[in-house]
């Protein structure tokens, strides 16, 4: 793509595009710390499962 173009089609979406509402931001941080729990906690499942499995295996 030319600059040129490059420059006029950014000048365009950027005339496009608007803040999000409060309620839009709101829901967006909900939907991403949701997230991050789920991620958090299957994350902390599986270090359980590995650390409880070498304990027995350490075990005679």
């Amino acid at each position: 793509m030319d600059l040129k173009k490059f420059i006029s089609s950014s000048k365009r979406l950027i005339k496009l595009i608007d803040k999000p509402r409060r309620e839009e931001l709101w829901q967006s941080i909900k939907i991403s710390l949701l997230g991050i729990a789920i991620i958090g906690t299957i994350a902390f499942v599986i270090k359980f499962i590995a650390t409880m499995l070498q304990a027995t295996a350490v075990t005679p």
